[in-house]
């Protein structure tokens, strides 16, 4: 009866760990930089100005609404003036006044077949390290605006 009883919790043992081992597939590339060449000029200009635009407004309080030919519906409903002047308050306590926006690079997200415009925000105080990331769709309209800290690394 011992004999049985080792042998079925040695099989059990031995069943629970022979997993298959699964060879792990090579990542495929979701996002590829574009080189700044190789960027539609209309595009671009227009990621510039509507990103200068949302930024703008830290230094002059006023906003003046995207409309449906400029951005998708989610981006309309999303930058508000009020929520707006809340982040841009907190920005120009921390950094300052709003210089600029510098492009840096452009980046192609396959998955979306959007172009992601990385622009660097320079501000009045040294210290401030942001980043501001405008989404242009198929349709040459803003599908995205996000801002973060400096990353060198897309």
């Amino acid at each position: 009866m011992r004999k049985i009883l080792f042998i079925c919790s040695l099989l059990l043992i031995i069943g629970c760990k022979s997993k298959k081992n699964t060879v792990a597939k090579p990542e495929v590339k979701k996002v590829e930089t574009i080189a700044m060449t190789e960027v539609d000029m209309a595009q671009r200009t227009k990621a510039y100005d509507a990103g200068k635009r949302i930024l703008m407004t830290c230094n002059t309080s006023k906003f003046k609404p995207f409309n449906s030919t400029e951005a998708t519906p989610t981006v309309i409903q999303n930058t508000t003036q009020d929520r707006l002047t809340r982040t841009c308050l907190k920005f120009r306590l921390k950094y300052g006044d709003f210089r600029d926006i510098q492009l840096i690079e452009v980046v192609h997200d396959k998955k979306a077949k959007a172009n992601i415009y990385r622009f660097k925000a320079l501000y009045e105080k040294k210290i401030a390290n942001k980043e501001l990331r405008v989404t242009m769709n198929e349709e040459n309209k803003v599908s995205a605006i996000k801002s973060l800290d400096w990353v060198d690394k897309f």
